[in-house]
């Protein structure tokens, strides 16, 4: 299996706390980090620079998670896109995985550590 350090992630988070916090767990378990705070800088990283997999808040500022995710999509970016948000509508949901999300977390249901698991998971089956 590949090592984490080749792994490169984009983390959109508007809330700085969660943002700085997700970014140090990732990287402690290896993983290449960069963080953003709006979609709009998402689109930007992801169009300057291969991620293998992006983890994104659906409610951010400049654009929001869906515009992001609308744009990923048309402009065809195959980055992998794992939404975290405290929005738990069963419609949001069902936006986001047809807007092509691989996965869907609460925010606040899901510590930061069952989230690393996740990506680490997430890795091992891709």
């Amino acid at each position: 299996m590949e090592n984490n350090k080749s792994k490169k992630i984009l983390v959109a988070e508007d809330e700085k706390a969660i943002a700085k916090a997700l970014t140090l767990k990732l990287q402690h378990v290896g993983y290449e980090v960069t963080t953003v705070f709006d979609g709009k800088s998402a689109i930007s990283a992801l169009e300057k620079e291969v991620f293998d997999l992006a983890l994104m808040d659906l409610v951010m500022p400049v654009m929001d998670g869906f515009g992001a995710l609308e744009e990923i999509k048309k402009k065809n970016i195959k980055t992998p896109v794992i939404i975290l948000s405290n929005l738990s509508q069963e419609e949001d949901l069902q936006k986001v995985k047809a807007l092509g999300a691989k996965d869907y977390f609460i925010k606040s249901n899901t510590p930061l550590s069952e989230i690393v698991k996740r990506v680490e998971t997430f890795f091992a089956s891709n």
